[in-house]
């Protein structure tokens, strides 16, 4: 049977003390939720005392299906008493307490101005009133690693304070990040043996090895992890959950989550992504778009023939998918699958096959990418063999800017297309004359397709192509689009950037036109 690794995920908490993260209220309520449904042991909410907002999140989240709320305090002042300084964990309605406390006899006297007998005292009397008032109690032994090096014997009476008072588990913080794993791995193995006692883990990613440290310290015996879904936090972040669970889950068969959660993994790290209101790493291991994307013709045809060649896992078990990008470096055979998923009967010696390929060499002569445009490559291979429908067709457009520019939409825009034989002309206006042509664009097509304003822009790049050329520069533009559903790219390329913005738009609301159609055959 494997041993289970109980998970602690502070995304709400210590993910929220990196810099450019704000949480709303309902931003704490959606990720908990999350959470919730990925199945971790504990979601550390936050510190109750901290603000009214933080306070609220615990009377607005309630009971989860699968994991438990924790209250985040430190222990209580020196001096002081357990009942004055928690009792807002106490009343968080948190079923259990994260508490942390002074390992470090340089903190206790630099930090805490204490004596050492004081503040053994304090974490054991606020571990034992919160025990009193019927909460689980997690101990966190702040910069345990720092305080073991300068004396180990006072490390472990913090920890044997903690566990003689009732904590259940006591954590090792590497609070500055900088312990190898391999001291990690030593530190944990000795509290292990010393204590007696369930340890953790939580360490901070300053010099690269939150996830190493963070395994070591499991195979050297602890049973309960910390870190954030996707690796966010004070400074250089924490142990990057995406990657330890499936690491110890999968890799070495510990069990941190239910089974059938980890093919969840990867929505939970994009659904956390987006209300946290950042990009998700393409390069992150098993949940970012690169991590099962193939580009090199050998790479790609080794993927075609067996999948073990070039992929340490089945992209699935974390609910992630493969991609095999187009680029000039792909031969016949990568060209050819594409295309038999439009086309089954064409064949590697058909000519549309090799055309096609010749055709893609010569893009790419002109800038063109379709690496990272995939939804511009399939409309340029539909239309290589005549089975794309061209939805409509651009005949004029025209935008306008101004100066001094106005505070808002300095930017018009005049479009007129031709659906079936139908003209439409539509103005719009924009912060800037890509917005505006977007703006007028959509509005002209959504007479036609009304289904088009589910989709927008979601990423916009720009690239000079030649930067020695200067104002005549040719740029190639990237776009990512979404309907909510969906999510593909588009390229232009062009000596005008507004051009080249024009291409990628134009293929970008093609191919959800496209999407729309293939829906409806399915529902026929």
């Amino acid at each position: 049977m494997s041993r289970k690794i109980e998970i602690l995920d502070t995304t709400l908490r210590d993910g929220a003390q990196s810099r450019g993260i704000s949480f709303s209220v309902e931003d704490k309520c959606a990720i908990a939720a999350t959470l919730d449904s990925l199945g971790v042991d504990l979601i550390e909410l936050g510190n109750p005392a901290s603000s009214p907002r933080e306070a609220e999140v615990f009377s607005r989240v309630g009971r989860f299906a699968v994991s438990r709320a924790c209250a985040f305090g430190s222990t209580r002042r020196k001096d002081g008493h357990a009942a004055d300084d928690l009792r807002p964990l106490a009343a968080s309605g948190a079923p259990v307490a994260v508490i942390f406390g002074k390992a470090w006899l340089y903190h206790v006297r630099e930090v805490l101005g204490t004596t050492p007998d004081e503040n053994l005292r304090m974490i054991s009397d606020s571990v034992a009133w919160l025990r009193a008032q019927g909460m689980r109690v997690i101990f966190d032994a702040e910069h345990y690693f720092d305080g073991a090096r300068e004396d180990a014997a006072y490390a472990h009476e913090a920890l044997s304070a903690a566990l003689s008072a009732g904590a259940e588990t006591v954590v090792l913080c590497d609070t500055n990040g900088g312990a190898f794993p391999d001291e990690i791995a030593r530190r944990v193995g000795e509290a292990c043996a010393v204590t007696g006692g369930r340890i953790g883990i939580h360490c901070h990613d300053d010099c690269g090895c939150a996830v190493a440290s963070t395994i070591a310290a499991v195979q050297a015996g602890a049973v309960h992890v910390q870190g954030t879904l996707l690796g966010f936090g004070e400074r250089c972040g924490n142990a990057n959950l995406s990657a330890v669970i499936p690491n110890l889950q999968l890799k070495l068969g510990f069990s941190c989550i239910p089974d059938d959660a980890m093919a969840g993994l990867t929505f939970a790290a994009r659904r956390v992504a987006d209300v946290s209101n950042i990009s998700l790493y393409k390069n992150m291991p098993y949940v970012g778009s690169n991590a099962f994307t193939h580009k090199a013709g050998m790479h790609a045809d080794g993927i075609y023939k067996s999948t073990r060649t070039f992929e340490h896992i089945d992209p699935a078990l974390v609910g992630n998918s493969r991609r095999v990008v187009t680029s000039e470096l792909a031969g016949r055979n990568l060209i050819l699958r594409k295309l038999q998923s439009i086309a089954p009967g064409l064949t590697k010696d058909s000519p549309q096959t090799q055309a096609l390929l010749e055709q893609l060499k010569s893009r790419e002569q002109e800038g063109y990418t379709f690496e990272a445009a995939d939804a511009s490559f399939e409309l340029m291979a539909r239309r290589a063999i005549g089975r794309c429908r061209k939805h409509f067709e651009m005949l004029f457009y025209k935008t306008i800017g101004e100066y001094p520019v106005p505070h808002d939409n300095p930017a018009a825009a005049i479009v007129k297309v031709r659906v079936d034989g139908r003209d439409a002309l539509e103005a719009g206006e924009g912060n800037g004359p890509v917005n505006a042509l977007d703006d007028a664009l959509r509005r002209a097509l959504t007479r036609f397709y009304p289904r088009l304003d589910e989709s927008y822009l979601s990423d916009f790049k720009v690239r000079v192509l030649n930067p020695e050329a200067a104002t005549a520069a040719v740029t190639r533009v990237l776009m990512t689009s979404t309907d909510g559903k969906n999510t593909w790219s588009t390229v232009g390329v062009s000596g005008d950037i507004l051009e080249a913005c024009r291409i990628a738009l134009e293929d970008a609301i093609e191919y959800k036109l496209m999407l729309d159609d293939k829906e409806k055959l399915t529902h026929v």
